[in-house]
This record gives structure tokens, sequence and C-alpha cells, in this order.
């Protein structure tokens, strides 16, 4: 662990073949660098041209803190009724002042008591000998969810690390051991050999709204422990490509939540939580370009690998090998489809095959152009993705998929495969 850790280097150039990350063709991409929320470095800054990068987690150029649900965060504000009065009525009437001082001091008081209860549990992760540069360090942070050791953090910021030190928020330090890399998004679960730990409340990000509060805690610059920004929800269902500063990798990042919380480097792994105190996602990505512009993995996304550690199982996902849209009405009125909702699938860019060879949607029947409708009987529209419905399941089940084959609509069983690790 160094005074000043510099972030460690990057993974492997993969192919962000969306197949992978169960997400739609990549839209046109706005301006701008992402990059993950990597851990604060001494040397200096590697500057690329501003192409989409994502930072490397305990590594030289990452800034991320990516990559799940805010809560409730519905704070009310008091109408002004008498504007129209009499000035004498107005200045005479001090009540509505005094609700508004009420407002402002619940809402205070709700990210207060959220911070109590989540803090506790955030940690500060130092990683050695990253990537293909021995002896360079960097910091990220992350959240205990067991009491047992189990710590969630974001994949960049301990992938190739050779030592992994966890820090708490008592300042007691442990050698960490990394039990899994996520195969699906930027998330990992590392192990310290110790118990009796705080833990952070986990909520919900099924059914988080634009608006609701957002509170981002971490370690920025990996010297700020426990620093808390706060913000809200700016958007749902966010998708970014996401690379090193150097350009030499990236990978496509589907299904995030957008917030206006500070993110900063070494925020990486980080909660963001809402206002009751409960965990919706784990930071990972900034736009080096922008303000108020960061992204976070719903935490609902990261439950299944969770439960998978605690159960001494190898983390892994369910995997269908299909690269598809979610229907739009212009893109139904575009193919002249009789439906308005589904996941239609076609083939990506450069040619690659709408339906991977030998995967379980071949051997299933499926083809490019049909449209799937739902999954166990569940429909899928804006609200319910292809991708996140089939995230509960685990490599080998069986589900039943409804699908649109020219005019007609079958059921089709399909058992899932395992999502390969990219690169």
């Amino acid at each position: 662990m160094t005074d000043n850790p510099s972030p460690p280097g990057d993974p492997s150039p993969t192919e962000p073949l969306e197949y992978q990350h169960y997400g739609p063709p990549t839209p046109a991409e706005p301006r701008g660098t992402w990059q993950a929320a990597a851990g604060w470095s001494s040397r200096a800054p590697v500057r690329a041209a501003p192409t989409e990068r994502r930072g490397l987690a305990a590594m030289p150029i990452i800034a991320v803190a990516i990559v799940a649900g805010l809560v409730s965060g519905a704070f009310s504000a008091t109408a002004v009724s008498n504007l129209l009065r009499p000035q004498a009525s107005v200045a005479s009437n001090p009540p509505a002042a005094t609700n508004v001082n009420q407002v402002r001091m619940d809402e205070s008081s709700a990210v207060i008591d959220a911070v109590k209860q989540v803090a506790p549990a955030v940690v500060t992760i130092y990683s050695q000998g990253a990537g293909a540069l021995n002896n360079v360090s960097g910091t990220g942070s992350g959240f205990i969810f067991d009491a047992n050791g189990w710590i969630l953090t974001n994949r960049h910021v301990v992938n190739g690390a050779q030592k992994v030190t966890v820090q708490l928020q008592d300042t007691r330090s442990f050698d960490a051991t990394v039990y899994g890399i996520d195969t699906l998004t930027d998330l990992a679960i590392i192990k310290i050999d110790t118990t009796g730990l705080p833990t952070a409340p986990l909520g919900t990000s099924a059914d988080l709204q634009a608006g609701q509060v957002a509170i981002a805690i971490g370690n920025p610059l990996g010297n700020f422990e426990n620093t808390v920004t706060t913000g809200v929800v700016s958007g749902l269902g966010r998708q970014i490509r996401a690379g090193d500063a150097t350009s030499s990798s990236s990978e496509q990042l589907n299904n995030l939540i957008q917030t206006d919380a500070a993110i900063n480097p070494g925020n990486s792994g980080g909660p963001l939580v809402n206002s009751g105190g409960e965990v919706i996602g784990v930071n990972t990505a900034v736009n080096a370009d922008a303000q108020g512009i960061g992204f976070t993995i719903p935490i609902d996304v990261a439950k299944p690998i969770m439960q998978q550690a605690l159960k001494g199982e190898k983390l892994s996902r369910p995997f269908i090998g299909v690269r598809y849209s979610p229907l739009t009405q212009q893109l139904a009125k575009d193919q002249g489809l009789s439906v308005k909702n589904g996941a239609l699938i076609g083939s990506g860019t450069a040619g690659t095959p709408a339906v991977l060879a030998g995967s379980p949607a071949a051997k299933a029947g499926l083809e490019s152009g049909d449209v799937i409708l739902s999954v166990d009987g569940t429909l899928i529209d804006e609200s319910h993705d292809l991708s996140l419905l089939i995230l509960p399941h685990k490599p080998g089940d069986t589900i039943t998929l409804k699908v649109l084959h020219g005019s007609t609509t079958r059921d089709v069983q399909l058992k899932l495969g395992e999502l390969p690790a990219s690169g």
C-alpha cells in the first residue's frame, strides 16, 4: 500500500461483442471520454484523443466508479399560494418560509441517516502489480455486503492485480483474495479473512425513477475516505462504451443508471445509495469531458453473483447467444412488424451474426428477424429488457420464450448456456 498509489495497467483488449453484454447494437455515441473512475495516480496523467475511454480501476488512467435502482427520494416542495396578495399580507405570513426550511432539514436528515447506515461498510481497495505493469499501484472503493468479509467492487479495480489490500473505515487493513470476476459487467467480488464486519443494506434498482435522490460514497483520489456526494437519478437504462485512456481496450456497458452525484477517480466500486440508506448501484464510469454525468451498475444486476459467492459457487451468467434491439414504435413501423414491444433479433456491425453459431439460441432454432416477446410469461417492454429478465436464472436453466416468427407466434424452450468471459 503506497501513500500516493498509481492506477494499474488496463485489461487485455477485447472485442465488445454485444451478445456478451446482452445489449442492443451500440447507438451513435455522444462526444466525450468515458473512463472508469480509477484510482488516484501519482503519475502524470496520460492524454489521449477524445475517444470513449474507460479508466483502469487501480491502474494508471482509470476513472471508474461505475456498473443498478435508486430509491425513494421524493421530497416535496411547499407551494407559495399568496403571491398575488398585498405585500403586507405576504410579509406577515411566515409559515411558507418555515415549511420550506423544514423540507430542507428533512432532506438533509435523510441524507445524513443514509450515510450513517452505509459508510461504515465502505472500504478502500489498494491493488499492486496489476495488469502488464509490475509494481504499479492504484486505489478504488468497494463495500461489504456480508459480515464475513465479502466485498463487492469493480472488476477494473482488481483485475490482474498481484496483491490486493483492503482498508476498513476503522483503519484496519487486510490482505484480500479475488474470489471471482464477472463475465457480464464491470464487477468483481473479493474476500478478506475476518468476521463481524458492518454491512451495507441492499435495496433494489427495479423501481427507480428519474429524479430520485442519489448518494455516492467512496474514496476519491485515494486520499479522502468516505467522501459523500449527492444528486439525483438522472436517467435509466443507459448504454455507453467505456475504455481506458490509451484507447487500447473498450467495453460495452448496458442498462446503467445515470446520476449527477459527483463520481471521481477512486470512487470505482463504491456504492450509490438511496435516501433510505440502501445500496441501489455500484459506481463505475464518468465522462472526463463533462460534469454531472456518471454511471452506476444497478444493484439488481449484481445480486445474482453476490448470492453465488456466498454459496461458494463459481461466478457465472446465463447466456442466450443473440444480438438484438429493443423494439420501439418507429423500429416496429420500419420493419413492418405487428407488435410494438419485444427484442428484435438482428445482425450486428461488420456482418457479425445475429445468432451465434452453437449458442443456445441457435440450438433452439431462433433466427434473424424473430422477435422475442416474453420470457416465462413476462412481456418484454421498456421496463423489462430481455437481458434483465434472464439474469435471475443460472446457466443450465430452461426458460420459455414466446417468439414471433413472420406472422406466427410460438413458444420456444431454451436451455441457457454460460456467458463466456470476454477477451
